[in-house]
């Protein structure tokens, strides 16, 4: 974690990626994906980062945060994609924001802001 702190993310990647070899434990190996979704992240990389967070929610459901950030990346996938498919782009980011509200309901503010502005979720 260091290394991603620092923004070594090559070197973090390989650790992570080193880390998950020994790593048996499912809840412990969530963090582990998660993390290296985090890095794909960073780098640009959110098709990676996706299927990190994935394989990290497969492991863990109750991970807000990976829900959290995968609408984030639905959210502003439109900024790069085809118009034409922006409001699938968008409908699926309220999907996985809704999935991380319901997880932890007084966090991502932001998010449920937008959904309410949107009208794609009916909150309280």
């Amino acid at each position: 974690m260091l290394a991603q702190s620092e923004g070594n993310y090559a070197e973090a990647l390989q650790n992570y990626y080193e880390a998950t070899r020994p790593e048996k434990d499912p809840y412990d190996r969530s963090f582990i994906l998660y993390n290296i979704g985090l890095i794909h992240t960073s780098n640009g990389e959110h098709t990676k980062a996706l299927e990190y967070y994935f394989r990290a929610l497969e492991r863990n459901p109750f991970l807000p945060q990976a829900f959290n950030n995968m609408a984030v990346i639905c959210h502003y996938a439109i900024l790069e994609g085809d118009s034409e498919i922006a409001e699938a782009w968008f409908n699926q980011a309220a999907e996985y924001w809704k999935q991380a509200i319901a997880l932890t309901p007084d966090n991502y503010i932001e998010a449920r802001n937008w959904l309410k502005i949107t009208k794609r979720f009916e909150l309280e």
